[in-house]
């Protein structure tokens, strides 16, 4: 329990990316269910709970960064490879901002996700916003086109009343569009 633990801890500390992160939550949860077990065959019920609720957090860990995240480096990897076959320019991923917020007309839609920018102009095309759902669970991705969009004080504003944003494109989490 006690090297699983230290080896999941490193793997998420080096922040490699969403696999060896994700990876290292499963080896966090091998950790905290042999640290359940070692908490049940002893009697430590503090150690018992505390590990019971590890093991739930290590699953979400997995799910977060081996499901969503995993899906939405796809969806901006695909994004990359079809517009590649386009005759126009080819378009790359872009952090944009970490998760701050995006408001249209002065309250709060959402959160940024990632845009995708020309390779040759470095324009934005794109900026993929994430709408609702708590943590990941229950989101909706949207399209945002750069056209109708700006930034100000570290926070996206989207140039469009709350039903028009509503209705921007919805996107799967694993297959973003090249234009």
């Amino acid at each position: 329990a006690t090297v699983a633990t230290i080896m999941a801890a490193s793997m998420t500390a080096a922040n490699l990316g969403s696999r060896v992160t994700g990876s290292g939550f499963c080896v966090f949860l091998i950790g905290s269910l042999a640290w359940l077990a070692d908490g049940l065959i002893t009697g430590q019920t503090a150690l018992t709970w505390t590990n019971v609720a590890l093991t739930v957090l290590n699953v979400f860990g997995i799910w977060r960064w081996l499901g969503r995240q995993a899906r939405v480096e796809q969806g901006a990897a695909a994004a990359a490879e079809a517009s590649a076959k386009l005759s126009s320019e080819t378009l790359f991923p872009v952090s944009l901002l970490g998760r701050s917020p995006v408001r249209s007309k002065g309250r709060d839609v959402g959160h940024c996700l990632d845009a995708m920018a020309g390779c040759d102009s470095g324009r934005i095309d794109y900026v993929v916003v994430s709408q609702g759902g708590v943590a990941g669970v229950g989101e909706t991705l949207r399209r945002l086109p750069w056209s109708v969009a700006r930034v100000e004080d570290e926070v996206m504003v989207a140039d469009l009343g709350a039903r028009s944003f509503d209705s921007l494109e919805e996107l799967p989490r694993d297959h973003w569009p090249a234009r």
